[in-house]
């Protein structure tokens, strides 16, 4: 309970800022709704700690388009929304709402051209993860961005943890030594086998629409975290390893991917799979004077040299605007803070593209892949 006060101290602290007066709302405008995480984004959970948008008075849903028309009125059945929040159109919504900022949840092919209507009305974005199905397309995104002046974040569920702050901190403190190995294990059973919803399964198990099908889904987490760790630093090299285990499930994309992305002075092993037996979201860290793992959310284990044996702890709560998504972007588009070399921020996610671009094409080839990519 103690914890809990805390955070709502912290939040509320955070809302009223150095003005003494609260902010008003982030006023959004969501841009599509084939991926699923649009619904924990609407009524929180995991994926939006501090509550979804539908219950907390800092944002303001201001619009909201799909092509799907009968997509739009599933979810407003669901969640008692208004039909007049509904476009057809991204443009006639940006045009007619004039949003601070526009929430993608289309396929990662539809990226694209939903961040360069965004910035050509000055609209700041976040979109789901990853960035982009190409590196070219995520360039082509950071071009948008510059012209527009405006932010282009993304949104991993892992950036929102405490296990994985405490790790990065032990990291920058010096506490691990120098960052020598890096294992990150992130998926679950399956799209199929935890019945997304048909919409997001369709354009999950579409290379096109998607990139691939567990290496983009899920690699990214681990390429993500780990250009994090290294403070935007690309690889070297990129080796990927992809398989389908289960081909009559899953016909047109990999369901099982393993890449090992090659530093000057380090290496890590990123796995993706839709064929663990639970959830799975483990990052471990080995430097060359002590170890840290993170265990799901809000727990690590870390065994230092001279140490007989590892001890397991709680990390520390994450505090705002740092807790949230929907903290951060407000925080970003207030000029409060700034995306620096941060998990969403568009430095570290054109890296992240290149990455996956590279694994793609190393799977494909059977080639290890040489950064940076030149096409």
């Amino acid at each position: 309970m103690r914890t809990l006060w805390a955070r709502l101290l912290l939040s509320s602290i955070f809302a009223i800022g150095a003005t003494g007066q609260t902010p008003s709302p982030l006023r959004v405008a969501i841009i599509g709704l084939a991926h699923g995480h649009v619904s924990g984004f609407l009524n929180g959970g995991a994926l939006v700690p501090a509550g979804g948008a539908l219950h907390r008075s800092d944002v303001q849903i201001a619009g909201i388009t799909d092509p799907d028309r009968n997509l739009f009125d599933k979810y407003a059945a669901q969640n008692h929304l208004s039909s007049k929040l509904y476009y057809a159109t991204v443009e006639e919504m940006l045009e007619s709402v004039h949003p601070d900022a526009a929430l993608i949840f289309t396929s990662t092919f539809g990226h694209t051209a939903a961040v360069e209507a965004c910035a050509r009305r000055g609209v700041h974005v976040m979109m789901e993860k990853p960035m982009a199905v190409t590196y070219k397309d995520a360039a082509a995104m950071a071009a948008a961005a510059k012209a527009g002046k405006v932010h282009v974040l993304v949104d991993y569920e892992t950036t929102w943890y405490s296990s994985n702050k405490a790790v990065y901190d032990l990291v920058q403190q010096g506490i691990l030594g120098d960052v020598r190995k890096v294992v990150i294990r992130d998926g679950h059973r399956g799209p199929v086998q935890i019945h997304v919803q048909p919409e997001f399964l369709a354009w999950l198990t579409d290379p096109k629409l998607n990139g691939a099908g567990a290496l983009y889904d899920f690699g990214c987490y681990g390429a993500d975290l780990m250009t994090w760790l290294m403070h935007g630093q690309a690889p070297l090299a990129v080796t990927a390893v992809t398989q389908q285990l289960q081909p009559d499930v899953y016909p047109k994309v990999d369901d099982e991917a393993n890449v090992i992305l090659t530093y000057p002075n380090a290496v890590a092993l990123v796995q993706g799979s839709w064929n663990w037996p639970f959830d799975v979201t483990n990052m471990d860290v080995f430097g060359r004077t002590g170890y840290a793992k993170t265990i799901l959310r809000d727990q690590i284990e870390v065994r230092r040299e001279g140490q007989k044996a590892s001890q397991t702890s709680a990390g520390e709560p994450v505090r705002p605007p740092y807790d949230d998504p929907l903290h951060y972007l407000g925080a970003i588009i207030r000029g409060q803070i700034s995306e620096d070399d941060s998990p969403s921020s568009l430095k570290t996610n054109l890296v992240v593209s290149e990455i996956l671009d590279a694994a793609r094409r190393s799977a494909a080839t059977g080639r290890t892949i040489k950064l940076p990519l030149n096409d």
